[in-house]
């Protein structure tokens, strides 16, 4: 089984025939192809075009240390979502559950920790027991029942959205509250201080989180796996893999990263709230479209949804310091989504 970056060796030993064969390829067809092969390529460059314009336009302002600091925080929701997001997506499938797991999960620890007066620790652990249960559930769906994974997890979204208003009566558990009895789901708050800035744990435990499941997806057989089923399911099961099997596991996984991303935005805002969060779902997709992940799976880079997150993260700062209204930031955000799969399309066209 080839490695997951050479899903386009197809696309790349047919152009390379091509030119043996005498035909000359147009600047334009090699930016396509390099594209296709390194798919974090064009949001890196976007990243860097925006961190350049912002720098100039804003100032001084845009890289204090404390305002870098702070845009690191604001992305670490969206990126521990998108996280599970990209493994999803990987696959050719979406989930639109991961905001409606993640606040439930959140819901879960906090009642077992304050309401039923259980250990942090065994609060934390029920948390990621309930993710693992609605990953399974949303995975069984979808490998099992056959359902779209639109279809599946739309349905799944509003189930679970209800068993979190109903779970927890509408009623939010206060800051001061899980500070007293439950210091544990407000650990990934805490921050330190580096060079002027505040750098939160979460910021920490999102990076460490990207680094483990890009080593997953890069040098293990289960990594491999994930990209051979989303880029062709028909062909993986040919060459031996247990695609059912593997998307299982993609599902269960999401589960549990949307449990942790429920801890990450504990500490992020400090209390327990059942209407957190509730556009975790659009964001995540916002930032793995942008990072350069396929929507049709087969082709993408899990650092492509860091860079995602980041991109989202500096229009939204730098057009705040700019003084523009929140409705023109979402507005640009909206553009950049229609751009990134404008781009994807483009590129697709080079192993057709």
């Amino acid at each position: 089984m080839s490695s997951p970056q050479k899903s386009s060796d197809s696309a790349q030993t047919r152009l390379a025939g091509d030119e043996l064969s005498g035909y000359s390829f147009s600047f334009g067809q090699r930016i396509q192809l390099y594209l296709h092969n390194h798919p974090t390529a064009a949001p890196f460059l976007v990243l860097v075009m925006a961190v350049v314009v912002f720098s100039t336009l804003v100032g001084d302002r845009f890289f204090h240390p404390f305002n870098l600091s702070l845009v690191l925080q604001q992305v670490t929701i969206i990126g521990v979502i998108g996280i599970a997001q990209t493994l999803i997506i990987l696959t050719a499938g979406i989930d639109l559950s991961v905001g409606a797991v993640m606040v439930l999960t959140s819901v879960v620890m906090g009642r077992l920790a304050i309401d039923y007066g259980l250990p942090p620790s065994i609060a934390f652990l029920g948390g990621i027991a309930v993710g693992a249960i609605a990953g399974m559930i949303n995975g069984l769906l979808v490998s099992r029942v056959k359902l779209p994974p639109f279809i599946a997890t739309l349905g799944t979204w509003n189930i679970f959205f209800a068993l979190n208003l109903w779970y927890s009566n509408s009623q939010t558990i206060r800051s001061q509250v899980i500070d007293q009895q439950a210091p544990l789901l407000q650990w990934l708050g805490n921050t330190i201080e580096v060079f002027g800035g505040r750098i939160a744990y979460s910021s920490i435990f999102m990076l460490l989180l990207f680094i483990i499941v890009w080593y997953a997806l890069n040098w293990t057989p289960w990594g491999r796996h994930v990209y051979a089923t989303g880029d062709d399911p028909d062909a993986a099961r040919l060459a031996g893999i247990r695609t059912k099997r593997v998307l299982l596991s993609i599902y269960i996984i999401a589960g549990v990263i949307c449990a942790l991303a429920a801890w990450v935005l504990i500490g992020r805002i400090g209390s327990v709230s059942p209407q957190a969060g509730y556009t975790a779902n659009l964001d995540s997709i916002t930032a793995v479209v942008i990072g350069g992940t396929s929507l049709f799976g087969g082709r993408g880079s899990i650092f492509g949804t860091l860079i995602g997150a980041l991109i989202v993260g500096v229009f939204r700062n730098g057009l705040a310091l700019l003084s523009v209204d929140v409705l023109w930031q979402e507005f640009t955000v909206g553009v950049l989504i229609i751009v990134a799969v404008s781009i994807d399309q483009w590129i697709r066209r080079v192993a057709s």
